[in-house]
């Protein structure tokens, strides 16, 4: 009687296509962090040798610069020119910016990697100047073109621009900690959702932002 064995999830060939090395790279950085992904282990989730995967890569520190360009950093090409072409007001804006940043990035697996930066980037400087160039910079940009918006239209009463950044980023940076480490730690009788908690924080925030003769709907 013969014996079957299980097929491999992925049969190992002598060549990839340089999509599946970055999908295999984004899964092991989400599930275990920059430190602890081996690129052997990357080249075997993808079901070719190590030396393959250097023909694309040629460090894991290349690699996570190539996941993050993928997953997040061309994220922005579309955003720029969707804010550049918005027609609403700017309240609407930033309810439209933190509705988006929830479903492409805070929502999805993609946080892991804002999650890995922010648990390494004393470890591993490189990688966080790279991420706070590529992730960070715009993001931060675009956010204070908007708040900007709002002010030359007379839509928003004066701020510190630097400052009405991070207060926009607070709760986003709030549920990222919430959903990689404090969930555990939230009070059973006071559950967290993270789309109702983004539109009370968006909406208090624009209470204090928009002038006392506009109305913020």
């Amino acid at each position: 009687m013969s014996v079957s064995h299980p097929t491999p999830r992925r049969s190992r060939r002598k060549d990839a296509r340089p999509g599946e090395l970055l999908d295999a790279a984004y899964e092991l950085f989400v599930e275990h962090g920059y430190a602890a992904t081996r690129v052997e282990a990357v080249a075997q989730r993808a079901g070719v040798s190590k030396g393959t995967l250097f023909l694309y890569f040629t460090s894991k520190e290349e690699l996570f610069k190539a996941v993050v360009r993928q997953r997040l950093s061309s994220l922005f090409v579309n955003w720029n020119a969707e804010f550049a072409a918005f027609e609403g007001t700017s309240a609407d804006m930033v309810r439209y910016a933190v509705r988006q940043w929830w479903q492409h990035m805070g929502g999805t697996a993609a946080s892991g990697i804002a999650k890995l930066v922010m648990t390494e980037a004393r470890q591993f400087p490189e990688i966080a100047e790279f991420y706070r160039s590529e992730v960070i910079v715009p993001g931060n940009e675009l956010l204070g073109r908007i708040l900007q918006r709002g002010m030359d239209r007379g839509e928003f009463r004066p701020m510190d621009l630097t400052h009405g950044i991070y207060s926009l980023v607070a709760p986003m940076t709030l549920l990222l900690l919430w959903k990689h480490a404090m969930a555990p730690c939230i009070d059973p009788q006071l559950p967290l959702d993270p789309q109702a908690f983004l539109e009370t924080q968006t909406e208090l925030l624009l209470g204090g932002l928009t002038l006392a003769d506009r109305h913020v709907r």
